[in-house]
């Protein structure tokens, strides 16, 4: 069977882990990143890296936009892929980015008239936990669009949810993620907590595994800190970005997020000691700095 390569544009930990797992399900992928490192480790894994994304663009049906904030995701689609597709192209853009959802409708009322097919589909989930098909995608958008590129999330994730229209996808991930950056950051400084009441923390990591305050954070970062492995699966700086796009969204809202300004701040904290490439777990870092001043 024929099947069309799907294009993938972004190649950092998200855009490689959905470029596998498509490759995986005998999907042939094409992709571009500006990095050449992250081009050359797609041809490593089997996929055809683009030379550029008007390339890449007229070579897939379906798109998927996988870079890092809301103004690269403007400028993927309207500086490259609309002059590369022209009008009435009928291709399928699944925006993957977690981006500021009033920016990304707003987009998409432009683009949308002009003939792409436009999804807003933010993924909740680590790239590891992604890679192992715990994925969650979060699809907001026309369901008829959602049904044509079924196979391909089928390939991608194993638990999806249409939560609405476009802008309503990176809406439930934002709220998705304020909860799970809490859950970390309490996971943290109870492990710090244990620690200096001078427990054993991977002992105890695996009492609060069993107990009441169990969060799924426990499996996916708990080790992380325990062992001071801090090896990038979401970064410090992905999660602080996400962090403000939260605090904005609410503020447009009227609503004070003070624990998330808390999170935001240790978040900062972490960047300010030059950890933002590393893993999100690495707020432990700066809890274990934060202590009474005597």
């Amino acid at each position: 069977m024929n099947i069309s390569p799907i294009a993938i544009i972004g190649l950092g930990l998200m855009g490689e882990v959905y470029a596998q797992r498509l490759l995986d399900a005998g999907i042939p992928v094409t992709g571009f990143d500006v990095d050449p490192t992250r081009r050359a480790r797609l041809a490593e894994i089997g996929g055809k890296p683009a030379g550029t994304i008007e390339e890449l663009a007229k070579a897939a049906r379906c798109i998927i936009v996988a870079v890092f904030s809301t103004d690269q995701v403007k400028d993927v689609i309207e500086n490259h892929l609309l002059p590369a597709l022209g009008e009435g192209s009928g291709k399928i853009v699944l925006v993957m980015s977690t981006c500021d959802p009033d920016q990304v409708a707003a987009l998409a009322n432009r683009v949308i008239p002009r003939g792409i097919r436009y999804l807003d589909l933010p993924v909740s989930g680590t790239s590891d936990q992604v890679r192992r098909g715990d994925g969650v995608a979060l699809i907001g958008g026309d369901p008829a669009i959602a049904a044509d590129v079924a196979p391909i999330l089928d390939a991608l994730f194993v638990r999806r949810f249409h939560v609405g229209k476009i802008g309503d996808g990176g809406r439930a991930k934002l709220a998705v993620n304020l909860i799970l950056g809490l859950n970390r950051l309490a996971l943290a400084e109870g492990l710090v907590f244990a620690e200096r009441l001078g427990l054993d923390p991977a002992a105890f990591l695996e009492v609060a595994k069993g107990s009441a305050s169990y969060s799924q954070v426990m499996e996916t970062k708990g080790p992380k800190m325990v062992r001071g492995d801090f090896s990038p699966e979401g970064r410090v700086k992905q999660t602080l970005k996400d962090a403000h796009l939260m605090l904005d969204q609410a503020a447009a809202v009227g609503q004070t997020l003070s624990v998330l300004q808390v999170h935001a701040d240790v978040l900062e904290a972490c960047a300010r000691a030059g950890e933002a490439e590393l893993d999100n777990s690495a707020i432990i870092k700066e809890v274990r700095r934060r202590v009474v001043k005597s």
